[in-house]
């Protein structure tokens, strides 16, 4: 047995036990079981994988759904780097494509076949581009080989943003419920409670049609055009001109008012009056017709 040695505030230091620490010798054997346990199981180290253990093949299977197919990776990765998709810089999307099937193709390979599909789609517009250009003046200028794909990738974006918006709209069951009310149906009718302003309406109208179907009465009003022409002419007198509208001011009745009209152009067919207007838009006024001495 190893004594205890002596610590500098005069206290025994307790035997290290193995030697190398201060702790005794199982309880330095359970830390290093601890540290090289491949799990814990109720929070005790698992130092051994169980015969038993079955896993299942698609357990460790990675899914990479960021992206829905190959156009949509495509697509971002020229969205990623603000790349012009009208002038797309085939050799530097296509590594970067390539790079991603890889990692694709290794995790799962029925994944990466639609992938490896647009990767030879790529490769082949790449190849097309380092073609020499045919120098020809009869030959019209060859088509860009990348115009199919741009059109492939406009129209796939157009129609992801149409399905983002669609999805944003509120849907059943999912942003809201339709409320259900149950209501009880008695065997007898229920008649609803007459409000007595709902009364009081009904009755104005009835009295507003009752009102449509009275009769009019017309009477007969003699007139002349006389009398109202030595009135206009009266008027005249007085003042050097006269508003148009104030010849008619004390008229009261319609029939009154075409009456004196009528005898006003009777008076200027005749021309004992005059009617002026100084331009386009201004007030009429009537006077006495000038007659020389």
């Amino acid at each position: 047995m190893v004594p205890a040695q002596a610590t500098p505030e005069g206290r025994a230091d307790p035997d290290p036990g193995d030697g190398t620490t201060g702790l005794p010798a199982d309880a330095a054997g359970a830390d290093a079981h601890a540290e090289s346990a491949i799990a814990r199981l109720y929070g005790e180290p698992l130092l051994h994988l169980p015969t038993d253990l079955y896993i299942p093949p698609d357990a460790l299977e990675i899914f990479l759904d960021a992206f829905e197919g190959p156009l949509d990776l495509l697509l971002y990765l020229i969205r990623k780097q603000n790349f012009n998709i009208l002038d797309i810089p085939m050799a530097q999307v296509t590594l970067q494509y390539l790079e991603y099937v890889e990692q694709i193709r290794k995790s799962n390979l029925e994944l990466a076949a639609e992938y490896l599909l647009m990767a030879a789609v790529l490769i082949e517009i790449k190849s097309r581009m380092l073609l020499p250009k045919r120098v020809d003046t009869l030959v019209e200028e060859a088509e860009d080989p990348r115009a199919e794909l741009v059109r492939r990738l406009l129209d796939y974006e157009q129609i992801k943003l149409a399905a983002q918006q669609l999805g944003a709209l509120p849907q059943l069951d999912r942003d809201f419920v339709r409320p259900q009310l149950h209501i009880e149906q008695a065997l007898g009718p229920i008649w609803p409670q007459v409000d007595p302003h709902d009364l009081q309406r009904a009755w104005m109208d009835v009295l507003r049609r009752a009102k449509l179907t009275q009769h009019h009465r017309i009477g007969r009003e003699e007139l002349s055009v006389r009398e109202h022409m030595s009135a206009i002419l009266r008027t005249l007198q007085s003042a050097r001109f006269v508003e148009f509208s104030e010849l008619f001011g004390g008229q009261a009745s319609v029939p009154v008012v075409v009456v004196h009209f009528v005898a006003m152009l009777e008076l200027a067919k005749e021309t004992l009056i005059e009617i002026t207007q100084a331009e386009p838009f201004a007030p009429i006024y009537v006077r006495l017709a000038y007659s020389p001495a």
